[in-house]
């Protein structure tokens, strides 16, 4: 959805949203849903709110997809684009990491909400906290089978002792 900035009212303005998008890092199974208030401070918009949907996730233990709920909170500062220098290259402080900016007095709330979600995926996805994953021996899923694969290294400093052994079977 795409807001003009120079409609917001000047007691701002409550957005609900429940939209279909679509992302290329992650599996959108759910229209995204949002509940946003936009508050206008001169040229600036401050834009706050939460945003939830439906992901598909790949287990990183087992390897299977499972649906996830994802939440997040939103809390972004708007700018205009006019008062970015392009020549002027330097590091971000923390202050300017929740900082956007918009371009011909509209703000594009997908963008911020995709942001967001995508932000809120875990790293290592599970698919429950207990999910026993892959024996990584035979390579069978360990919360549907079991397997007698012996996974235990034998300790690496032990192993000129059991080069001793196998020459005194001889």
């Amino acid at each position: 959805m795409k807001i003009t900035v120079s409609d917001i009212p000047d007691d701002g303005m409550d957005i609900e949203l429940n939209d279909p998008l679509k992302s290329e890092a992650v599996s959108i199974i759910s229209p995204v849903r949002a509940q946003l208030h936009i508050i206008k401070n001169g040229s600036d918009v401050v834009l706050t709110g939460d945003v939830s949907a439906e992901v598909d996730l790949c287990c990183s233990r087992c390897l299977k997809n499972f649906a996830s709920s994802i939440n997040s909170r939103i809390e972004v500062s708007y700018h205009p684009s006019s008062g970015i220098s392009r020549d002027d290259h330097h590091q971000l402080k923390d202050e300017e990491l929740e900082t956007g900016y918009y371009i011909d007095d509209e703000i594009n709330t997908d963008d911020v909400l995709m942001e967001q979600l995508l932000l809120s995926v875990p790293m290592k996805p599970l698919c429950s906290q207990n999910c026993e994953g892959l024996c990584p021996v035979c390579g069978v899923d360990r919360n549907q089978n079991k397997c007698s694969c012996s996974t235990k290294e034998p300790d690496p400093r032990l192993k000129q002792l059991e080069q001793l052994l196998k020459k005194k079977e001889q």
